[in-house]
């Protein structure tokens, strides 16, 4: 571990002494551009939590839902965990192009992970305990992103660059997150976020559901 990086064990401490914020669930988004890190950061925090759950907006996203999954998201995700039950989602087959029919699963644990560009939406935010940002520049995102993708996907990317800036021209989360997270050759630096001194946000307690998300 370098002399920059933040002992997750200690971020994840901090996490759990967080108050509820979707039922009984700190529901804690990890956001960022594509190819920044997020899936590595969210499993290594995940085993941080001691097995924390993960919902990777991959399996709620679509070829042609890019951006618009907030419908689903709080269907068959936000109102099952705002009042204490197991969620249960369809996932998308990016190669059959179709949804199911694998069901997953996620228990309203302590902390649950949401990872994936727009983690932390504006329709999102009031469920959120914590909005991490994993900070990468765009470019250099996207760069890593196409390289460990490889020529078989550069359609995709050609495609997904222009959606991914105007969602984040339209619906920022960057402004809103309260800490942000740089990898180091070895470790994470978690610092002060944008929005460290966070807003108020709304609790759902249990038997509360968010029957209006936009």
């Amino acid at each position: 571990m370098t002399a920059h990086a933040t002992p997750l064990s200690h971020v994840a401490a901090e996490l759990l002494r967080l108050p509820p914020s979707c039922g009984p669930v700190r529901l804690v988004a990890v956001d960022g551009h594509a190819g920044s890190g997020k899936s590595t950061f969210a499993d290594r925090l995940a085993d941080a939590l001691g097995g924390a759950p993960v919902l990777r907006l991959d399996d709620i996203a679509s070829h042609d839902a890019l951006f618009d999954w907030t419908e689903r998201l709080r269907r068959q995700v936000l109102v099952p965990l705002s009042r204490g039950e197991t969620a249960r989602y369809e996932t998308y087959d990016w190669h059959a192009r179709r949804f199911g029919p694998e069901i997953r699963t996620l228990a309203p644990e302590p902390v649950v992970l949401v990872e994936g560009v727009g983690a932390g939406r504006r329709a999102l935010r009031p469920f959120l305990a914590r909005l991490l940002w994993m900070e990468l520049p765009r470019a250099e995102a996207w760069g890593r992103g196409r390289r460990r993708d490889g020529s078989v996907q550069s359609d995709f990317w050609d495609g997904w660059e222009p959606a991914e800036r105007r969602h984040f021209a339209d619906d920022p989360s960057r402004p809103f997150a309260q800490s942000l997270v740089r990898q180091w050759r070895e470790g994470y630096e978690v610092l002060q976020g944008p929005n460290e001194t966070p807003a108020h946000h709304q609790i759902v307690t249990q038997g509360e559901g968010p029957e209006a998300v936009s």
